[in-house]
């Protein structure tokens, strides 16, 4: 358990590093008004914050996955693992079980985590220097909505967070298990590092493409009421607002750069965590495969 939360926190770390500009491509094309656009599209977006803002734009937010790094993956890697325990053998329904309900408890963190890191993405929008910044980090961001709204209040779109991450972890880990059994690894494989790099970023992708409408959904929740009075009622009446001003499209809002930034991130992450622990178990004349190394890694907030 102990090697299981080192390798995290050191592939989910860099895993944040790698893919935290994407995220904030990824968020602003998916809340930016339909009427009044101010990006064209995620090279458009990228181009822009970068010259507004400067490259320090693309990271708006990351305190709050930094933060919340340590007790997402110990959160994620004690239920995956223990919830492979109880099932017993390693099949892929297991491992798309045990992976769903790792999703669903890290829901608790994972929700009032990235409503900081939106709002803080959402911040001074179009602004070089803001002069006046409503949250000075992600902690006190946090605070402020608390203070404004209440419990309910940072854990605005929980629901739809819930709704993400049951799936989304059952497919992320049922894709990497089936990837890795497939391409076979060992330590003294020579290709170890690109079937890892693979596998990881294939199964980021996949995970994302399951869910992605309800992320949309997510977002736009969650950043309502920035700037202004709040569009949304609840769930329905979002998706039914969205899809009746922007259609089918709606739902992939900023898709290509979730799938430009899963790949990288992903395949960072797995590819830290397994060489990581089949590293340290090696030396405890443990496991040498990544079949059996199987890493249970973070998906929502990288």
């Amino acid at each position: 358990m102990a090697l299981d939360f080192a390798a995290g926190c050191f592939g989910g770390a860099a895993g944040v590093l790698v893919g935290h500009p994407f995220d904030t491509v990824k968020v602003r094309l998916q809340v930016q008004s339909v009427d009044k656009p101010l990006y064209r599209g995620t090279y458009h977006c990228f181009q822009s914050i970068v010259r507004q803002e400067s490259m320090l734009g693309l990271y708006k937010g990351i305190g709050s996955p930094m933060m919340g790094l340590t007790f997402i993956n110990a959160i994620v890697f004690g239920v995956q693992g223990n919830a492979m325990r109880m099932l017993g053998a390693d099949t892929p329904l297991h491992q798309f079980l045990a992976g769903a309900a790792a999703g669903l408890i890290q829901s608790v963190i994972c929700c009032p985590m990235e409503l900081a890191k939106t709002r803080m993405q959402m911040q001074g929008t179009g602004e070089k220097n803001t002069s006046r910044k409503m949250y000075r980090n992600s902690l006190d961001c946090l605070i402020r909505i608390y203070r404004r709204e209440g419990f309910r209040g940072i854990n605005r779109g929980m629901v739809t967070t819930v709704i993400r991450e049951t799936p989304g972890f059952g497919v992320y880990f049922l894709t990497y298990d089936t990837l890795t059994r497939a391409l076979g690894c060992d330590a003294d494989d020579g290709y170890i590092i690109p079937k890892l790099l693979l596998a990881g970023g294939v199964s980021g992708m996949a995970s994302w493409i399951s869910t992605y409408p309800v992320d949309v959904i997510k977002s736009r929740l969650q950043a309502d009421g920035v700037g202004g009075a709040n569009r949304y009622d609840g769930i329905l009446d979002c998706v039914r607002q969205s899809w009746r001003r922007e259609g089918w499209r709606a739902f992939t809002r900023g898709l290509t750069s979730t799938l430009l930034r899963a790949f990288p991130v992903n395949a960072t992450t797995f590819a830290t965590v397994t060489l990581f622990l089949m590293y340290m178990r090696e030396e405890d004349g443990g496991a040498k495969d990544c079949e059996s190394v199987q890493p249970n890694l973070q998906h929502s907030s990288l």
